[in-house]
């Protein structure tokens, strides 16, 4: 696991000035934590920071191809390095290191981009030609590793796995993208190619940019798409699909615990995370650790059931609490990871958590992401199903609404319009129908803006950037299948993997492993009959069949509870921190530009005196606070120049001089 970075220019020269590449080492040191290296090139330059998992000794970046001197930084795991190394060895080929890295240099080396199929991981990378001055960058198929880059006047190229490198840089300034917040204030965050920062994009799940002598392309090598469903009526097909579903994702979650240092996994408690952590168990015997968010707010606790799974599995098991006070002095810190506002406070005990995973040791977990997007896990996809059914049969609609969201407190469900709004929600002929009722949740947030942000946002908002982006065919894909595509795609890259996972968990220099996200465990899910997956309102089918032979069976069957945290409360309690009534002064608020201070007034005013208790109300007050702490650290007086890394690098290399040969010099290794 690592942070990369770069520059790289049309022609040769000038050459970069590696102070700057050392304030680009240094703005992600957090990623990591245990070194960096640099290498130079006549009118390009890298860095890479390191976190250590395989081959801690030989395993440094960036990494020089020994023929043709191309040059790989990359962040990431490919899970299947043994046994494509293996494969390139009988081709001939030898190796110096143990580590993925010198692997996947070389299948891009044999291959060029067609060697992508053969990945089964999550990483990002950076691949430099020199003599076509060619830099290709890619992302894994989901989009777990982020890569950002941004195309200067000049021509030139500068890219890095977070934005702040970029800014670190000092050849790019932050300025917000307006079209970005609002994407995070109605699908959950920024779609990829867009972010939050104006001038700067990132790479998109499955995509592939192409930046040669200043000219860019992009690419897609994997698309999520709906697979050839099985017949429902199969039960012979059905049953041999739900056999493979189990050999497969054990096969997953094995590889997920393939590591040089100890690999622990997240146990929500729920069906998901249980599943992993049981299968995990089995996998890497009796010293596998556990760990585990709680909360003092009994809304959102869920330890009875995290503690039971851990005991049944002897798992060592270890909970962070986080409580109202750890929740408000956090968020800051997960708004600057982040790198773009929130609309639920859920990151900040994840970054607790991996603070104190880190601190015992572990630097690996494996967590059950994906599996909902996958299995049809969300009350969303039953929403799906009950306003089919509401179209044909009302009354029966109707009385079955109230088996969705049961864990929302009785303030949060609003009766007779509560129903109506979650069965009548969108056009059933728009295609991005499923999905309304999600973008309507936030239309309290959108209400605050200022008017200039309004007029920026209101002729091109984001459902309709969104509906011109969606794939060929869409509006014929079934609508549970059009459902899946559009979790997929929304909240799972740039909420849920990014600022709910990667950010924070790489923040303590902790690597997420999602054995869900196996795009084989994918394909299989999409082959699935949809009664595998949801039959009425039955959710997961298929994986709780699993879960039945090996959790227990109050866990295996326990309906989804969504991992939530308390949005509104933190900030107002008695000893809330003093920034956050100065961060939402009229003042403050007006300096920013974003809001309108009189309408954020009302809402901190009903959040004040008790009264805002419903979800839209805490996701407005949470995108309020958080847009305004990351207004603040990036473009207003928190804003701080990054200090250049003064470490010696682990790996140096520099062919300035203009030779390929042996031009990389190596500190020592402990």
């Amino acid at each position: 696991m690592c942070g990369l970075a770069g520059i790289v220019r049309p022609e040769p020269g000038p050459d970069v000035d590696e102070t700057v590449l050392r304030r680009m080492a240094s703005a992600l040191r957090h990623r990591g934590p245990d070194g960096f290296g640099l290498a130079l090139d006549p009118g390009a330059g890298f860095v890479s920071t390191r976190l250590a998992i395989f081959d801690i000794p030989g395993g440094w970046q960036p990494l020089q191809a020994a023929g043709s001197g191309a040059l790989l930084v990359y962040n990431g795991e490919i899970y299947n390095h043994p046994e494509l190394r293996a494969k390139l060895k009988r081709e001939g080929a030898s190796f110096s290191t143990r580590c993925d890295t010198e692997v996947l240099l070389q299948l891009l080396e044999r291959y060029g981009t067609a060697a992508l199929e053969r990945l089964n991981g999550q990483f990002a990378l950076a691949w430099w030609q020199p003599d076509e001055r060619r830099l290709t960058m890619v992302r894994d198929r989901f989009g777990v590793r982020p890569l950002h880059y941004s195309r200067l006047a000049d021509g030139a190229l500068v890219f890095g796995s977070e934005a702040k490198a970029i800014f670190a840089s000092g050849l790019l300034a932050p300025e917000p993208d307006l079209l970005g917040i609002d994407d995070t204030f109605t699908l959950w965050g920024p779609r990829a190619p867009r972010s939050a920062f104006a001038g700067v994009a990132q790479v998109p799940p499955g995509g592939i940019v192409v930046w040669e002598r200043g000219e860019l392309r992009e690419e897609r090598w994997w698309r999520p798409e709906p697979g050839p469903a099985g017949a429902d009526g199969d039960g012979t097909a059905a049953n041999d699909a739900h056999g493979r579903l189990e050999e497969l994702l054990r096969d997953s979650v094995r590889l997920r615990l393939r590591a040089d240092v100890p690999v622990g996994t997240y146990l929500s408690g729920g069906l998901d995370s249980s599943l992993v952590t049981a299968l995990a168990r089995e996998e890497a015997g009796a010293e596998l650790r556990s760990f585990s968010v709680a909360f003092h707010d009994a809304t959102y606790d869920e330890r009875p059931h995290q503690e039971r799974v851990a005991r049944a599995l002897g798992t060592i098991h270890h909970v962070v609490e986080a409580g109202h006070a750890e929740i408000a002095a956090a968020l800051p810190t997960a708004v600057r990871h982040a790198e773009r506002p929130l609309v639920r406070t859920a990151p900040v005990p994840l970054l607790l958590l991996a603070e104190e995973v880190r601190r015992q040791g572990i630097t690996v977990v494996a967590t059950g992401e994906g599996a909902d997007e996958l299995f049809w896990g969300y009350d969303l996809f039953k929403e799906v199903v009950l306003r089919e059914m509401h179209a044909r049969d009302p009354e029966r609609a109707t009385a079955m609404i109230d088996r969705l969201y049961p864990y929302l407190a009785g303030g949060e469900r609003r009766g007779p319009a509560w129903r109506r709004a979650l069965l009548e929600a969108g056009d059933p002929d728009d295609p991005l129908s499923s999905h309304a009722s999600r973008a309507a949740a936030t239309e309290t947030v959108r209400a605050l803006y200022s008017e200039p942000v309004r007029a920026a946002v209101g002729a091109d908002p984001a459902m309709g950037r969104l509906r011109r982006e969606l794939p060929g065919g869409f509006a014929g894909w079934g609508s549970l299948d059009r459902a899946a595509w559009l979790e997929l795609t929304t909240p799972l890259e740039p909420h849920l993997l990014s600022a709910q996972a990667d950010r924070v968990s790489m923040a303590h220099g902790v690597e997420g492993r999602f054995p869900f996200l196996d795009h084989r465990v994918f394909a299989l899910a999409a082959e699935l009959p949809a009664s595998s997956k949801l039959a009425g309102l039955d959710d997961k089918v298929a994986l709780r069949e699993l879960a039945a032979r090996l959790l227990p069976a109050e866990i295996a069957q326990r309906p989804k509870q969504p991992y939530r945290a308390p949005e509104v409360a933190p900030f107002f309690a008695p000893g809330a921190p003093g920034w956050v009534e100065d961060l939402l002064s009229c003042e403050a608020l007006a300096a920013s530009c974003l809001w309108d201070p009189a309408r954020v007034e009302g809402l901190v005013r009903r959040c004040r005196a008790g009264r805002a208790t419903g979800v839209r109300e805490g996701m407005a007050l949470v995108g309020v606070l958080s847009t305004q702490i990351w207004h603040h650290e990036y473009f207003g007086d928190g804003a701080r120049p990054t200090e250049a890394e003064t470490a010696e690098p682990r790996v140096r290399i520099d062919r300035r001089g203009g030779g390929r040969g042996p031009a990389r010099e190596e500190a020592a290794n402990g």
